[in-house]
């Protein structure tokens, strides 16, 4: 009989040390660990414990250990368990329970448990990634990936408040999937691995990657440049985001670029984004998005994307030429000519004043040739040539110097050019156009070539030639047309002789 009496008294002593008094007249609690069950030696974590009612008294209580943290919440109904300057000593599994103050016989049953795992310095840190990696709608399918260094060990995926199942790799990663995702999916994730046979001593966790779901119902953002074009180096670029709500978050992407810029929008429904001092590293394709702030892990779809492109002044200039030169004949085959020091570049033809986009080409060699079959009214104009590196197709040339392409008007009166002969070595000779009309543009050329030009409210202009070379001799014409409208027509040529 007294060994019956001394069992009783036994168990309950044991079940007054456990915090378990009479029956459990309350729900278990929730258990959670803030920011990661995962941490770092010397790291800080903490434990929250959640029950239903006020005025309980929360316990603590780690597996293999007598001696519970207690806490008393008079008022509110979540009881914070800090643990500071983790050790290895305090990984293990967790669990907890709460009772009455005033009625210490009413308890909890206790909570599901939680694992504290500690960081393993010599572990190798894994990386983590998600495919796709650009983001996934509502309803879609995306896989979490983690790489690690040693083969065959069990890889963790950690998100505050969510469990997943650890998966065992036989080679250097593990996948978790996750499908048909909802937005209690979007959130900061990481990854750990830990030897089978030692479940409490893992790596530290990887970097975050941050899964970002894209809901199609929200408008998506306008997006623009200012200034339009290619930008010089040096200058500054404002990238203005537009949408269709209030109080939300932008962000600018850039591909390949890990880290978005954001920006809050405090009252109206678009930011600006502003890059000083562009180089070439700022090239590229630019898009925005959006989040509520009360959802900060679901985004509108992005924008439309804007070209960012940079000039280099390191880049040579390239050079332009016409095939043939001089005036065009309507309906003549022309070729504009490109000549860089480059190879394995795309080069673009363009034309003043036209606002569509410029002709381009991609070359293996350093030239390009631009053909127009039948010249016509609306080829006429100046040209210039740029060019652009395949592997950076951001990064442009500065233009070449322009030429102008002009088409020969036959109804024009014909010029008159004067005179031809002979002249000496050293001595001197004035070449006289005559055309009809004031306000006009004379063009002397040489062999087809522009060598000299004049703006002149006359209709006859002397080109004198003071102590003539030998390379001045050849066939000289002439043409005339209004600076406003450059058609022309060419006069016959004369041939200056030079004596040697």
């Amino acid at each position: 009989m007294a060994s019956a009496l001394t069992v009783l008294f036994l168990g309950c002593w044991l079940a007054g040390h456990s915090g378990v008094w009479g029956g459990q007249d309350y729900p278990k609690p929730t258990i959670s660990v803030s920011p990661s069950s995962v941490v770092a030696i010397r790291g800080n974590v903490t434990i929250r414990c959640a029950g239903l009612y006020p005025g309980m008294e929360f316990f603590l209580r780690k597996t293999g250990h007598p001696n519970p943290q207690r806490q008393t919440v008079p008022d509110g109904t979540v009881a914070e368990f800090p643990i500071v300057n983790v050790s290895r000593e305090d990984r293990g599994s967790y669990t907890c329970d709460y009772r009455s103050i005033t009625d210490q016989n009413r308890t909890s049953y206790p909570s599901d448990s939680v694992e504290i795992i500690v960081g393993e310095p010599s572990y190798p840190k894994p990386s983590i990634s998600l495919r796709p990696s650009g983001g996934v709608s509502l309803g879609g399918a995306v896989s979490v990936w983690c790489q690690g260094q040693p083969r065959g060990v069990r890889f963790v995926l950690n998100k505050e408040g969510h469990h997943f199942l650890p998966v065992d790799s036989d080679g250097f990663e593990a996948v978790f999937p996750i499908s048909n995702v909802s937005r209690e999916d979007g959130g900061s994730y990481s990854c750990s691995y830990h030897n089978k046979s030692e479940p409490f001593t893992v790596s530290y966790p990887s970097d975050p990657v941050e899964l970002v779901l894209r809901d199609p119902s929200l408008p998506r953002p306008s997006i623009s440049l200012s200034p339009t074009g290619v930008t010089a180096p040096g200058a500054n670029v404002t990238i203005r985001c537009q949408g269709q709500r209030r109080n939300v978050t932008f962000f600018l992407h850039k591909p390949r670029d890990q880290n978005p810029q954001r920006q809050m929008d405090p009252a109206g429904d678009g930011v600006e984004f502003l890059i000083t001092t562009v180089g070439r590293q700022h090239g590229g394709n630019y898009s925005c998005s959006y989040r509520n702030r009360s959802e900060p892990f679901v985004s509108s779809e992005p924008s439309d994307p804007v070209q960012l492109e940079v000039k280099d002044p390191s880049l040579p200039r390239p050079s332009i030429a016409l095939i043939p030169t001089g005036v065009i004949a309507p309906g003549a085959d022309v070729t504009i000519r490109c000549q860089g020091q480059r190879q394995n570049v795309t080069f673009f033809l363009h034309k003043a004043g036209d606002l569509n986009p410029p002709r381009q080409m991609d070359r293996a060699g350093e030239g390009a040739e631009f053909h127009i079959p039948t010249m016509g009214q609306q080829h006429r104009g100046n040209y210039s040539c740029s060019y652009r590196l395949q592997l950076e197709p951001f990064v442009y040339s500065e233009p070449s110097d322009p030429v102008q392409l002009v088409e020969a008007e036959p109804t024009l009166p014909k010029p008159v050019i004067s005179p031809s002969g002979e002249v000496s070595l050293g001595g001197a000779v004035s070449i006289w156009c005559w055309g009809q009309g004031q306000g006009v543009r004379i063009v002397l050329n040489k062999g087809g070539r522009h060598v000299a030009h004049v703006d002149t409210v006359k209709s006859v202009f002397e080109f004198p030639i003071n102590n003539v070379r030998q390379e001045q001799g050849g066939n000289y014409s002439c043409s005339h047309h209004s600076r406003s409208e450059p058609f022309v027509r060419w006069s016959d040529s004369v041939e200056l002789v030079v004596r040697g």
